[in-house]
């Protein structure tokens, strides 16, 4: 099973980060975002987390979090991610891979993978004349759908603090997709 996720911001203690996702503490915040992660990916699958994944400097916190995970994860960027915890990641056995962003092809879909929300071509050339969708995070925003049809947010406070699945995310936009070829 393939997940996505970002914006975890594990180990940020600041109120406006884990207050309006209904959390009293960050250690409240940080067990159940562990919790929510867990209950949904098993240890084979993979997981594509797009950015701001850790806040704040104990290595030793973001080890053992880690390690805590279930699934292979690969990381896309965000912001928050300093050059000091990328070394880590760069090193640890559950990251899989590292990069800004990428192309992701899943099948008769194209996706670009980045933490900061972009436009993609309707029709991408280069792609095979294929629609490319652009699944980031960043925006902590509630809702998963971003200003156009080919933006999906899959940051943890537009999930209730979970992962959300590939096929979940193609079912959105099919369904958005028909609602908007319905109307034409």
């Amino acid at each position: 099973m393939i997940w996505l996720t970002s914006d975890q911001h594990f180990n940020h203690n600041q109120d406006f980060i884990y207050g309006p996702r209904g959390f009293e503490s960050i250690q409240q915040a940080n067990a159940e975002m562990i919790r929510c992660w867990n209950s949904v990916v098993s240890p084979d699958d993979e997981v594509y987390q797009l950015g701001d994944f850790f806040l704040g400097t104990d290595m030793e916190f973001i080890e053992n979090t880690l390690y805590q995970l279930n699934g292979k994860i690969h990381l896309r960027c965000g912001n928050h991610d300093s050059n000091a915890k990328i070394k880590l990641y760069q090193c640890h056995p559950k990251i899989v891979d590292i990069s800004d962003a990428s192309y992701f092809k899943y099948e008769d879909r194209v996706f670009y993978l980045s933490h900061y929300p972009i436009y993609t071509k309707n029709l991408d050339a280069s792609r095979g004349g294929m629609k490319i969708y652009n699944i980031h995070g960043h925006t902590h925003s509630k809702s998963p759908h971003g200003r156009t049809e080919y933006r999906y947010n899959v940051a943890v406070d537009a999930h209730n603090c979970y992962p959300v699945s590939i096929d979940k995310i193609i079912e959105t936009i099919a369904k958005i997709e028909s609602r908007r070829n319905h109307n034409y």
